[in-house]
């Protein structure tokens, strides 16, 4: 017995000790981030802007610190989006006291139509005279390699390596798997392009589905070569050769080929860095791209209250209010509503960057994007994707941009449903049993298999989607229905393809939309507001950290029956009809 209760007060002890560690944790890190906030941020002559290429790259800046940051160092500065990334570039090309841009580039690197749209904006920061220097210290990706190609100079590490070996694009397939633990898959699909549904049922591609990787690959990749072929003075057939004979099998080799311009150690890029940017002190003037963007950019005119709003739709689409990190439908149509009944927004912009979702919420989002347009000009701009159900939010809008290397299309539905009662009684000895007042009111089951009335019901809701989804594509775009179907039917196109087949207008990035939209709307001197407006991070940090307080409300006996209510609830919200694209694509 006294064993025992030295061991419980010893516990109790260790779970006292924690709570006040935790609480100090939390409150210095509030403090910290607090303090961070307010700091004001100087730009001193011959500064160089540093930027460090990472793989995970939003479409604006996350509003709460610790997405994207480093959780065991007190930098509480969060990972820069695309938004300030491009805006920085832009507002440093007039900055005075910035000579150049330094970029860290290598192993991680974002989506190919982010790395599109920073490639472009570091090209228009070079007219300005001013130097773009990267630097690649381990292993230069070959997405890395073309952000790399919009810089004066391009330096590798000695001991670093280089990747040059085309584009790939591989699929994992669970069929065998999901055979094995007794798991089948229920699948009802309208489109023979639409292979969401293949890594389920299928043990490698479609022929369908190995035709339009193909094309689309290919596009995306002869659009690559050529950018490189242009700055770095390569013929595409001599960079396909390096490629299929992998003749970059060294640093050297990379300077051999022109590929690069040398290979250099840190403290030697450093140097050279400290002499372009003109700096007589010891070190180079950093100013990392974070800290760079509180810097209050250069005011051109007068105070203007018309506004341009920038809709940014990032992620999954889903239903329920969503967060930054995904589309929730009534996140963006209350965000789209807000920006078309505000008399002082004159235009809209909707970023996508998207795969699909749900088509529900995707129908909803696209009503409001659909009312307006009615009343005021939508512009749309695409990022790395923007299909399916992410093409879908978009239709609608008066003029499209996208990147030649974006994946958009596939106009396509499916449905899926698995069934795991043999892996639940074979492998687990669990069983279910039901009484119901209807022949149907267990439809969705996941423990049996559909019956055939059941996946007729689920082919007339996928048939419907689809015509839908035609039909919206059809009047946004002004094409015959007839002509949708048969560019449509699952199938992903580049952004190459999609402007020669009509699903987008021309080739551009997020400031070309902006601007685009401000034309339309007759505006010469205007803001740019963004929306979805974001919620407090302080608040954010302290309602996580903190709990449901719903939970602590509750009695501790009924807990576990709120638990199992919250799983039911948001259970109820999964809608089996998804427009989505089947899988992503990177340039590794």
């Amino acid at each position: 017995m006294k064993s025992f209760l030295k061991y419980t007060l010893a516990t109790l002890l260790g779970l006292f000790l924690f709570s006040i560690l935790s609480s100090l944790f939390f409150f210095g890190i509030l403090g910290i981030m607090m303090s961070s906030r307010e700091k004001p941020v100087t730009v001193k002559p011959h500064s160089v802007l540093y930027y460090k290429l990472r793989a995970f790259v939003p479409e604006r800046t996350l509003s709460f610190p610790l997405f994207g940051s480093n959780p065991f160092s007190f930098d509480m500065t969060p990972a820069p989006g695309l938004n300030d990334i491009l805006a920085d570039i832009h507002k440093a090309k007039e900055d005075d006291n910035i000579t150049g841009i330094y970029i860290e580039a290598g192993m991680s690197s974002p989506g190919i139509g982010t790395i599109e749209e920073i490639r472009n904006a570091l090209l228009d920061f070079k007219q300005s005279g001013k130097f773009v220097l990267v630097y690649c210290p381990d292993l230069m990706l070959q997405s890395a390699y073309y952000l790399a190609t919009a810089a004066d100079t391009i330096y590798l590490n000695p001991a670093g390596a280089f990747q040059f070996t085309g584009m790939r694009s591989e699929i994992m397939y669970y069929k065998k798997a999901l055979e094995k633990i007794g798991v089948e898959v229920q699948v009802v699909k309208h489109g023979k392009f639409k292979s969401a549904v293949e890594p389920f049922i299928r043990k490698n591609m479609s022929p369908e589905n190995r035709e339009q990787i193909r094309i689309y690959m290919n596009s995306i990749w002869n659009h690559i070569l050529k950018k490189i072929s242009v700055a770095r003075g390569i013929t595409v057939q001599q960079l396909n050769d390096l490629a299929d004979r992998l003749a970059i099998d060294s640093p050297e080799a990379a300077v051999k080929y022109k590929l690069i311009d040398g290979v250099r150690y840190k403290d030697q890029v450093l140097d050279e860095l400290k002499e372009k940017s003109g700096y007589s002190g010891k070190n180079v003037r950093f100013i990392s791209l974070s800290k760079y963007t509180k810097v209050p950019a250069r005011k051109h005119g007068s105070y203007s209250k018309n506004k341009v709003a920038v809709i940014y739709a990032f992620g999954d689409i889903v239903m329920g209010a969503g967060n930054e990190t995904n589309i929730g439908d009534k996140r963006f149509a209350k965000a789209i509503r807000k920006a078309r009944l505000d008399t002082n927004v004159k235009a809209i912009v909707l970023r996508v960057n998207s795969p699909g979702g749900s088509a529900l919420a995707s129908d909803i989002i696209w009503r409001e994007v659909k009312l307006a347009h009615q009343v005021k000009p939508v512009v749309a701009s695409m990022g790395n994707y923007a299909a399916s159900g992410g093409y879908y939010i978009l239709s609608s809008a008066d003029t499209i941009f996208t990147h030649p290397v974006t994946l958009t299309g596939s106009i396509g539905v499916f449905g899926l449903i698995p069934n795991a009662g043999k892996l639940l009684e074979d492998k687990l000895g669990i069983t279910f049993d039901v009484e119901k007042t209807n022949k149907y009111a267990d439809f969705g089951s996941i423990y049996r298999p559909l019956s055939s009335g059941e996946k007729a019901f689920l082919s007339v809701q996928i048939e419907n989607t689809y015509k839908t989804f035609v039909n919206h594509v059809s009047q946004g775009r002004h094409l015959r229905a007839s002509y949708v179907d048969s560019i449509g039917q699952g199938r992903v196109w580049s952004g190459i393809n999609a402007v020669e087949n009509g699903l987008a207008d021309t080739f551009g990035g997020l400031y070309d939309a902006i601007n685009a939209a401000a034309q339309m709307a007759h505006l010469d001197n205007y803001r740019t507001i963004t929306l979805p407006v974001v919620e407090d991070p302080y608040q954010k940090l302290i309602k996580q950290l903190t709990g449901d307080v719903r939970m602590r409300t509750i009695p501790h006996e009924l807990r576990g029956l709120y638990q199992t209510w919250k799983v039911i609830m948001d259970t109820k919200n999964r809608i089996p009809v998804m427009t989505r694209l089947p899988y992503e694509i990177n340039v590794y």
